[in-house]
């Protein structure tokens, strides 16, 4: 190809812990990046986004294209949706009103089946993509993020009018928006299959974080603790592979691993609980028994701690 491609433009829906840090790394790689604000506008358009980061430094960016309604928004490429999976059915007409024609909208969400509902709600011009996010990051305050450790983002194709090799290419495209920015990136082939994976991780720490008032390190360092994340995993892992999906070998293992040597980490379930903000249940651990139910499979012990979070959110909010 002749010449230089022009750099998409990208909205970030969303602007908290995910979006914030993950526009603000595009935003310096020189990418063009607008962010959706609703209660943190006013102090985001007045200081800007830090990111305090252990692996980065302190990152800032001011002044940020801040913006509190979608219809002032360009028309973006791309849309990087990093609100919660509670709100995701009201998200749509702010996507809309941001969507360039045939936009790629990639959702940075936890849990399973998380596109499902926005989808209906979007033309199928649109191109709706998963993106799991392996990294420790936390909102400190309004426009403030800290970001601990990690930072890998995995993309995978959901649904709209791109067929397979031009699936690939604009999961790849998605990809190298990421690597641009220094970050890890793959592409998935199985969507599906990666969110099931990222549940191994996801159900344990998420919901033990809240019902026992634990962040990992502790949680990692008692040995009952130890046994009920593991034996938790396990569970995961059976319903992943109940319902078609293949789990790795050792897979549990490893995460289990690498949460060993984390710095010490607040679950996003923990800050939502603390804030008084809903909890993810739906997409975390409603959507997984009952895909897991529907092949077969019981989860008593996911279940359990389904009941136990959901009589803890509704005495919360």
């Amino acid at each position: 190809m002749m010449g230089t491609v022009a750099r998409p433009t990208i909205g970030i829906i969303g602007t908290g812990a995910i979006g914030g840090f993950y526009g603000v790394m595009l935003a310096r790689a020189g990418f063009d990046v607008h962010f959706l604000l609703r209660s943190e506008f006013s102090a985001v358009a007045e200081h800007g986004l830090r990111v305090d980061s252990a692996p980065h430094g302190a990152l800032t960016l001011n002044p940020v294209q801040a913006y509190s309604n979608a219809e002032d928004m360009p028309p973006c490429d791309w849309l990087l949706v990093g609100a919660k999976t509670t709100s995701n059915p009201g998200l749509a007409p702010s996507i809309l009103k941001a969507a360039a024609p045939n936009a790629k909208v990639l959702l940075l969400q936890n849990g399973l089946d998380v596109e499902d509902s926005l989808r209906e709600l979007l033309p199928d011009s649109l191109h709706v993509l998963g993106g799991l996010c392996y990294i420790c990051v936390h909102r400190e305050a309004p426009g403030v993020i800290t970001h601990q450790a990690l930072g890998a983002v995995h993309v995978g194709y959901h649904s709209g009018p791109a067929d397979g090799p031009a699936r690939m290419a604009i999961v790849e495209e998605g990809v190298g928006l990421f690597r641009s920015a220094g970050l890890d990136s793959q592409a998935m082939a199985n969507l599906h299959q990666a969110r099931w994976q990222k549940l191994v991780w996801n159900i344990p720490y998420n919901g033990l974080s809240v019902l026992l008032g634990a962040s990992t390190t502790p949680l990692m360092a008692d040995a009952d603790s130890r046994e009920l994340v593991k034996a938790l995993m396990a569970e995961v892992v059976q319903g992943a592979v109940a319902c078609g999906h293949d789990v790795p070998a050792g897979y549990a293992e490893h995460l289990f691993m690498v949460t060993e040597k984390m710095p010490d980490y607040w679950p996003s379930m923990y800050h939502d609980f603390l804030h008084k903000r809903p909890l993810e249940l739906a997409a975390i651990y409603a959507r997984p028994l009952a895909a897991a139910r529907a092949a077969g499979c019981e989860m008593p012990r996911i279940e359990a701690l389904y009941r136990s979070l959901s009589f803890i959110d509704r005495r919360n909010t």
